[in-house]
């Protein structure tokens, strides 16, 4: 386990990235993480925020996937126009990790390994596991808690749900404060920031939701409002919390996927409640003739999904968050719901990532 820096609660200042900020400072620091092929320092930005108290310290992720920028929107957007003033404790915002996956608008780091299958990393293994390790130092073990904002992989989008292991106390509290209407339940995969993180004793969840390659409006709203709701109830800031319309929590998932070739027809959207049984898309030949029909093949709420229509055997489709019983609960809570809630918003500004359509 890494060694955790306990001088970060005191009244002390904070050291990182070889500057010291001191209670209720705002700071910029570069933290040098790499060199480039031609030598030059590759440096990823982050804004420092403590408030006038002590208190627990918090940090921000965004783009550990490169191409994932929804997290950037959001944390720029705290740094820019806060909906909060910091009272408390210390906030270390990070709106871009993988800055080397950000400048070639990709997922992965330039050796192609995933990042964040690469924690805590080493100082002295890959470009991956170096590059994971000076993070998990400067920013991971120095925090009591930690979110870190992610979007769906390239050419999918995922309808806005929170991860966390909740078996883990902090997790939970985190999960419950931050107000997402669905919960996935799970450790995160093994490299991964979230599941270091914890075993560090840094209890960190994982927003998933949107797209590659975007700031959408409402998962930026979406972001700024559960990070809000964490903040309050660790007592950094103050205000009322804004819980959900409804949660739902999970602890299994599953993919449907393409059984033939050809192009789909959706009748579902992301966040759609669905039946075991119910038909999720069509395929269709190019021409428009019937082939093939996926239905799904558990009940539950539509996780994600691929925005792209065309499709060969064994392509992901659907991604199904797997629940039997209170669906009808969301049902009605989504019913009592005004249309220009934060939860209709998302939802419809998603469904418009893909075509649906009703089955004939």
């Amino acid at each position: 386990m890494t060694e955790r820096h306990d001088a970060v609660r005191a009244d002390e200042p904070l050291a990182i990235a070889g500057e010291q900020v001191g209670l209720g400072e705002r700071r910029d620091v570069l933290l040098t993480i790499t060199e480039s092929y031609s030598s030059a320092p590759v440096t990823v930005p982050i804004h420092v925020w403590r408030g006038a108290r002590p208190g627990p310290v918090v940090f921000v992720t965004g783009a550990v996937h490169g191409d994932e920028i929804n997290g950037t929107g959001i944390i720029r957007s705290l740094i820019l126009r806060a909906p909060f003033d910091l009272e408390a404790g210390t906030l270390l915002l990070v709106p871009v990790v993988n800055i080397l996956g950000f400048d070639r608008h990709t997922r992965y780091l330039p050796d192609r390994r995933d990042p964040n299958r690469s924690f805590p990393g080493t100082a002295t293994g890959s470009l991956a596991s170096r590059f994971a390790h000076r993070i998990f130092e400067e920013v991971v073990a120095r925090a009591d808690f930690g979110i870190d904002l992610h979007t769906a992989a390239v050419r999918r989008v995922n309808y806005p749900n929170v991860r966390g292991d909740l078996g883990n106390e902090g997790c939970e509290r985190l999960v419950s404060a931050f107000g997402s209407e669905l919960v996935v339940s799970s450790k995160g995969p093994k490299g991964s920031l979230r599941r270091a993180a914890c075993a560090a004793n840094c209890p960190t969840i994982i927003l998933e939701a949107g797209e590659v390659w975007k700031v959408e409006p409402g998962i930026v709203e979406y972001g700024r409002r559960g990070i809000h709701n964490v903040l309050i109830d660790l007592g950094m800031t103050s205000g009322e919390r804004r819980g959900p319309p409804f949660q739902l929590r999970v602890t299994k998932t599953t993919w449907v996927r393409a059984q033939v070739g050809g192009f789909l027809e959706f009748h579902v959207a992301p966040g759609s409640v669905v039946q075991r049984g119910q038909v999720l898309a069509t395929n269709t030949s190019l021409i428009g003739r019937e082939q093939n029909v996926l239905e799904s093949p558990v009940s539950g709420v539509v996780l994600g999904m691929t925005t792209l229509p065309a499709v060969v055997p064994g392509d992901p489709v659907c991604h199904i968050a797997v629940r039997k019983v209170g669906l009808d609960k969301v049902r009605r809570a989504r019913e009592a719901l005004a249309p220009g809630s934060l939860h209709e918003r998302v939802r419809d500004d998603l469904s418009r990532t893909v075509a649906v359509s009703r089955r004939g």
